[in-house]
């Protein structure tokens, strides 16, 4: 299902509604009333879409009633009394929030188990019916990649990813918004947003950063409804979110200036294919088709030393690391967090390459070379955004 653009989405408001108290929230009539006539409000202002307020509906932000979470319960009532309240014209968004948990090597969870964790959720709401999913603005890189992969193995169905920045583009978790968007696009995000603590001058600023190499369109959460729409729209953005006056007023208002801005005025930017973005967990970088990736980089247990070394010394701008065997993918997942370079992941056993792809918390590329084939190679490409060259 495609989103249909330019698209007032909103996002955020009702979450505190219906997460105060989590699930005791959809036990009390007063609460899903408030809620409802909020999302009531927006439908009649003209929202294209409203998400569920399902941000906390993850197991580890659910409290427990008798020792356990009752995940799906939970996100299936949310987006039941959510599609209740705006009717069937209105898109029913399942929101997916933060799990505050630390992955290894910095705390005891591994990247599987959030994915796990995930999926039970996404799982949920698909069940649930709803028509899109939007991941929070507030999750880590990690996060957001565990999420777009449960997504994936519970549904088809398009998913936003939005990012919260400072002036200089980073998130609370130190990630530039740039590598955020390259990497998400590449896993299959149906669109990439941002809203900015700064206002929204730096968040226009930020955004133009992204323009030349987004391959989605862009979503930006508003604080009013403005002549900034328009520079908005210029700059690429085809989804707009209500982040100020969250009143039926305020979404109206945002309805009304979206339908003076004439989006067909805008051609989509043009990208060099000569410069191709790649990303770490942090950083973007960029690379040729002709790429040098210097000497290999095998998986001991100085690799953490030894890819410090490669970034200082050597003027590539690129590494390459082998995964020959099994333990391979435990060192490389320890150690992955250090890269800041562009990152071209080599095996030629398939399942290694792609566990390595799965832990690898940015974009990697692949070199062309090895004996892997190209069918199981466009696989990688369109589940984890590898890179082919």
């Amino acid at each position: 299902m495609d989103i249909p653009l330019p698209l007032p989405l909103l996002i955020g408001g009702a979450e505190e509604d219906g997460n105060d108290g989590a699930r005791e929230s959809t036990r009390l009539p007063g609460r899903i009333e408030k809620m409802s006539r909020l999302q009531r409000s927006w439908a009649a202002a003209g929202c294209g879409a409203v998400a569920a307020p399902t941000f906390r509906g993850n197991r580890f932000r659910l409290p427990r009633r008798d020792g356990e979470e009752d995940v799906g319960g939970y996100n299936r009532t949310l987006v039941e009394l959510t599609r209740r309240s705006v009717g069937e014209r209105v898109l029913v968004a399942g929101g997916i929030g933060p799990a505050g948990q630390e992955l290894e090597p910095f705390g005891d969870m591994s990247f599987e188990e959030l994915v796990t964790a995930y999926a039970e959720q996404a799982t949920a709401l698909e069940e649930a019916g709803v028509d899109l999913f939007l991941l929070a603005e507030d999750m880590t890189m990690a996060e957001e990649r565990a999420a777009m992969l449960a997504v994936r193995q519970a549904s088809g169905k398009p998913v936003v990813v939005l990012a919260r920045c400072d002036e200089e583009g980073r998130t609370a978790s130190g990630t530039d918004v740039l590598a955020a968007l390259i990497v998400m696009q590449g896993m299959g995000a149906a669109a990439f947003g941002l809203s900015c603590w700064e206002g929204e001058e730096a968040l226009l600023e930020q955004l133009q950063r992204l323009t030349p190499y987004a391959a989605v369109p862009l979503a930006a959460v508003v604080s009013r409804a403005g002549a900034e729409l328009q520079t908005l729209a210029e700059a690429g953005v085809k989804l707009f979110a209500c982040g100020g006056d969250l009143s039926g007023e305020g979404v109206a208002a945002l309805a009304r200036g979206l339908e003076r801005v004439d989006f067909s005025r805008f051609a989509p930017p043009e990208h060099d294919p000569d410069v191709i973005p790649c990303a770490s967990e942090k950083e973007a970088r960029f690379i040729t088709p002709d790429v040098d990736v210097g000497e290999t980089i095998e998986c001991t247990p100085d690799l953490m030393e030894e890819i410090l070394e490669a970034e200082e010394t050597c003027p590539q701008g690129a590494l390459k690391i082998a995964i020959l065997e099994e333990d391979d993918v435990a060192i490389f997942a320890e150690n992955q967090y250090v890269v800041r370079d562009a990152l071209c992941l080599w095996s030629d056993v398939p399942e290694l390459l792609e566990q390595a792809l799965r832990v690898y918390q940015g974009r990697a590329f692949w070199d062309g070379t090895g004996d892997l084939e190209p069918e199981f190679l466009a696989e990688m490409s369109r589940k984890y955004g590898l890179v082919l060259l």
